[in-house]
């Protein structure tokens, strides 16, 4: 094999870590432009590889899939929080936990939650005053932690409980913030960040804990959600075929217990995960969305006329939605500029070849959906919004791999309908209302598990 892909160089201690941990952004994308395809350089002890190339990421990701494995780092803190929930498990676990699941998550289901995240969005406007300033960013994500848990949990949360899941997630995300010397400090040191990690990863788990003991017994129930009840249609679990049963996550994990087929901390992973990352990702896409709306009064107008149009007869559904074409390439376009998830890691369980260098076992591997998006190899004039570059014309011209906000391959993201849909139908509510001016900063930003704004995005509600 060959030799060893060009990089930067680092300090002898903490590698590039210093670097990509003042501005990972402008790191990455140096890197990229400086050195091509395959950018190698050091995040603390173990060897990095940054892939720019859509070619190489779908060899990684779908082609040779089997061949990689998602990678656990240091300290584990991750594993800690999510366990051995879908984004992280391998193997025979993760193939079991994504068998149950998947019926969640059919089209038909997704489409019948229409009428849920219309009510809830419904619900949150109506505390809106005009010419009132709102942070963005908290609201949309206060909204789709409702979504998400009486979608995919069969439940409503209360009030207290999205105030304290949102109050715990600035802990969550600050521990994964890059830090180049949190490798040399163990989980169990009692730092205040790791003190108040665990706090936070504690008083989460109690949240869904709570919510599941208002679950037990009513899985079997098909009124506690009407609206995924739909077992029979779309291939529920052996032994369900014949009874018309809840068909949101928690109630197939909960028969899958009683079954035998989980464990209450398999349960738990799996809540855990699907709170987090099925609310977060969404509302910082809207979140994102929004402020480039706000900046871009022509395409925010198009957006206006779908909403109008989606809303016309009443509440919007999933119909109404697959109607909402500009709508769609404009979240398309924002997904690609501001990526919730702004890169991905794998590990190669062997030796692999790359691009004829040598990538060793158990290194890791990034794939940045923030470098190749923002890339001028595949786009035009790559730092600029414009929805129309998602024609069809002009998309089937780019690498498949050159947008991937949702992932790719067998662990692609099993939520990306639901997302979507639900992104849709809450700009229908909200832009056939409201006109969302920005009133902040320039938009800056950090990395975390996801990429946030580094500060708030107030917003004046301004009604039409």
């Amino acid at each position: 094999m060959s030799v060893t892909p060009p990089g930067p160089i680092g300090d002898p201690l903490f590698g590039n870590g210093r670097q990509f941990a003042d501005d990972p952004f402008t790191f990455m994308r140096a890197c990229a432009d400086s050195y091509g395809d395959v950018v190698r350089f050091d995040l603390g002890p173990r060897e990095t590889y940054l892939l720019t190339n859509p070619d190489d990421i779908e060899r990684v990701l779908v082609a040779e899939a089997e061949r990689y494995r998602k990678p656990r780092f240091g300290d584990d803190a991750m594993g800690r929080l999510l366990g051995e929930g879908l984004l992280l498990s391998e193997g025979e676990t993760w193939r079991r936990q994504r068998t149950l699941a998947n019926p969640s998550f059919h089209s038909r289901r997704i489409g019948a939650l229409a009428g849920t995240m219309v009510e809830h969005t419904e619900s949150q406007l109506a505390e809106w005053e005009p010419d009132e300033v709102v942070d963005v960013q908290l609201e949309i994500a206060r909204l789709t932690v409702r979504i998400i848990v009486s979608a995919m949990f069969g439940a409503n949360v209360t009030e207290e409980e999205v105030r304290t899941v949102q109050e715990k997630l600035e802990p969550l995300g600050a521990r994964f913030e890059p830090d180049p010397r949190r490798f040399l400090i163990p989980n169990w040191v009692p730092t205040r960040e790791n003190r108040e990690f665990a706090a936070a990863v504690d008083t989460l788990e109690s949240v869904i804990d709570g919510i599941v003991d208002r679950r037990r017994g009513t899985e079997r129930d098909p009124t506690v959600d009407p609206a995924g009840s739909e077992g029979v249609a779309v291939g529920g679990p052996p032994g369900d075929a014949d009874v018309d049963v809840p068909m949101d996550l928690l109630s197939v994990l909960l028969r899958a217990r009683d079954r035998g087929e989980q464990t209450d901390e398999n349960l738990r992973d799996e809540m855990v995960t699907m709170l987090l990352a099925g609310h977060d990702t969404t509302a910082l896409a809207l979140t994102y969305t929004f402020y480039l709306l706000s900046k871009h009064p022509t395409a925010r107008e198009r957006v206006e006329r779908e909403a109008e149009a989606a809303t016309a007869d009443g509440p919007p559904d999933a119909a109404d939605a697959r109607d909402m074409t500009y709508t769609d390439r404009v979240l398309s376009e924002s997904m690609r500029l501001y990526p919730p998830v702004y890169t991905l890691f794998r590990e190669p369980k062997l030796d692999v070849k790359i691009d004829g260098y040598r990538i060793p076992e158990g290194s890791a591997l990034m794939c940045s959906q923030w470098v190749v998006h923002r890339s001028s190899r595949w786009y035009d004039d790559p730092d600029s919004f414009d929805p129309d570059r998602w024609k069809p014309e002009r998309r089937s011209r780019r690498p498949r791999f050159a947008y991937f906000p949702f992932g790719g391959g067998p662990r692609h993201c099993i939520g990306k309908a639901f997302s979507l849909l639900e992104a849709k139908l809450i700009l229908a509510c909200v832009c056939s209302r409201y006109e969302l001016e920005y009133e902040g900063p320039d938009l800056s930003l950090r990395g975390s598990l996801t990429m946030h704004p580094d500060h708030p995005v107030p917003m004046r509600i301004r009604e039409k």
